[in-house]
């Protein structure tokens, strides 16, 4: 049966380990002197050699003629423990026996000392996929274990590790490979199996690893099957790069605010049952790669990800766009993708991103006539206070009052430096940091912060306009003076600026009005059932 290129030439000692020598160096010398520890925890993302630097160690701390804390590879033990049958290394995958009793099991197995080795090694892979309680079992085992018994942990999400874990181990973090190395180890590999592999095909394939030696090697095999002469074309079409057009084609009805496009392509790529959250990811992605060749156009070429032809169509998006306008798409991009994960209808978010991002959102602000509200608020209070204190303990609060740009400067407000009656929707910049504001006033304002869930904000000079969806953020901003000073003082923090704010409401007169009349008509019925009361 064939065998896989990244099973065949999986490192077989530290020295084939690329790129990872500082770790590599730590455990030989470890090995040499006799100093290895009871638990290591090995961390990195996928493809940089956790799992084989965890076999190799539990090699080579076993292996009888081990020299300079290498394995020899031509004892039984050696051989054994490649072959999988040696019964004193135990594998444990921990997405798959994640439970309390799989941890109990092992406790149970740790008792016993090993049947031919010097070690009874645990290799625990995705370490962090074990439940809580399997964690609590694991604890105690690894605290005071027997001398005949180590633990190798590994893990892609060193977070999920808990600190009580984590803290009884020596931790190494492993490095995403660099290009070079990738391209250099899959020509040796190349070489080795009589395959034509180019420089520019290596190159891409590194560059298109993102740092994992495995994915490197597993897309030199599916390449070796489609050609015999592996070039950045055949890697290309392999890997199914070529066919992205609808990225670029999003990125570009974007770029010149073609909201009729952006929804075409989106209802095309959806009728395929193409997945939307992979294609928020994707967008994400391209426009990182947008924002680098504009921010750092001599370095950008080793910063992205693309293949070359896609690299010119980014430079000619990144020449339509300004820096503000794709950090601020990213943002909004980002914050999509977040909500997507918990909604119900993830086309209508993405949809409705989209929207926002063409420019479809009217961000300026705008001074509305209160005038008739206010007026239905007067005949309310004239209501309320001719029903009695005693009989009447419920209040009916007022609609909020709505600030606009003539509303008067709060304290630690600088004077605007615009003006702001002569603004134009077009002189106003997106605030793309904006969900950083609010999530910084959640410390100080709960209650503030709570109230701006889904605004938006944009400036012009040193003025920041909030729309406000959530009418609460009005009267909590007008009413209190504490408020509006601490809004002003995360606005600073976070943008370092201090700005005059301006705010509106996105709720339309109409509904003030239907606001102002049920409450109204909810008084007159109480007013109604109040004389009643009184009557009887």
């Amino acid at each position: 049966m064939y065998k896989t290129l990244y099973r065949k030439w999986r490192p077989m000692t530290f020295d084939d380990v690329i790129s990872q020598q500082h770790i590599t160096d730590t455990l030989k010398n470890q090995i040499t002197s006799g100093k290895t520890a009871h638990a290591y925890l090995f961390t990195g993302s996928r493809g940089t050699g956790k799992t084989t630097c965890a076999r190799i160690l539990a090699k080579a701390v076993n292996c009888p003629n081990q020299k300079d804390g290498k394995p020899c590879l031509v004892c039984d033990i050696c051989h054994d423990a490649d072959n999988g049958s040696l019964t004193d290394i135990v594998e444990i995958d921990a997405a798959s026996n994640n439970g309390v009793d799989d941890i109990r099991d092992l406790r149970d197995g740790a008792v016993y000392t090993p049947e031919r080795c010097s070690y009874k090694i645990y290799i625990i892979d995705e370490v962090h996929m074990l439940s809580t309680s399997a964690f609590n079992a694991l604890l105690k085992i690894m605290e005071e274990p027997p001398a005949y018994v180590m633990f190798i942990l590994a893990t892609t999400e060193i977070h999920k590790v808990p600190a009580t874990i984590a803290s009884r181990c020596q931790r190494y973090d492993f490095r995403r490979i660099r290009p070079q190395d990738i391209a250099t180890r899959l020509e040796y590999i190349a070489g080795q199996e009589e395959l034509n592999l180019t420089p520019d095909g290596a190159s891409l394939i590194a560059k298109l690893a993102d740092g994992g030696m495995r994915d490197a090697v597993s897309l030199l095999d599916q390449c070796s099957v489609c050609a015999e002469v592996i070039n950045a074309e055949t890697v290309s079409n392999t890997a199914g790069i070529a066919g992205r057009e609808y990225l670029y084609e999003i990125l570009d009805a974007l770029s010149v605010k073609d909201t009729a496009k952006a929804l075409s392509v989106t209802g095309s790529l959806y009728d395929m049952s193409k997945d939307l959250m992979r294609l928020c990811e994707e967008l994400i992605t391209q426009l990182r790669n947008i924002m680098l060749i504009q921010v750092s156009p001599q370095t950008a070429d080793a910063l992205i990800v693309c293949m070359p032809e896609e690299l010119e169509k980014l430079k000619s998006l990144a020449g339509n766009s300004t820096t503000e306008d794709i950090m601020y798409q990213l943002s909004a991009l980002q914050k999509c993708r977040e909500n997507m994960s918990h909604v119900m209808n993830r086309r209508v978010e993405f949809e409705m991103t989209l929207i926002k991002l063409c420019g479809n959102k009217n961000n300026s602000p705008e001074t509305i006539d209160n005038s008739e509200i206010y007026d239905k608020i007067k005949q309310l209070e004239n209501k309320l206070n001719s029903v009695s204190a005693g009989n009447f303990q419920r209040s009916v609060p007022a609609p909020p009052e709505v600030l606009t740009a003539d509303s008067p400067l709060r304290e630690s407000e600088p004077v605007a430096n615009v003006d702001i009656k002569k603004l134009k929707p077009e002189d106003m910049i997106p605030c793309s940091r904006w969900d950083e504001v609010v999530e910084e006033l959640k410390k100080a304002k709960p209650d503030l912060a709570g109230a701006l869930d889904g605004s938006s904000a944009m400036t012009a000079g040193n003025v920041i306009f909030i729309d406000a969806v959530n009418r609460l953020f009005i009267t909590l901003f007008r009413n209190k003076k504490e408020n509006a000073v601490v809004l002003g003082n995360v606005i600073n923090k976070i943008l370092g600026q201090r700005y005059a704010i301006r705010a509106k409401c996105t709720t339309t007169i109409e509904q003030q009005k239907n606001m102002a009349e049920m409450i109204l008509q909810k008084a007159n019925e109480l007013h109604i059932e109040t004389v009643a009361d009184n009557n009887q």
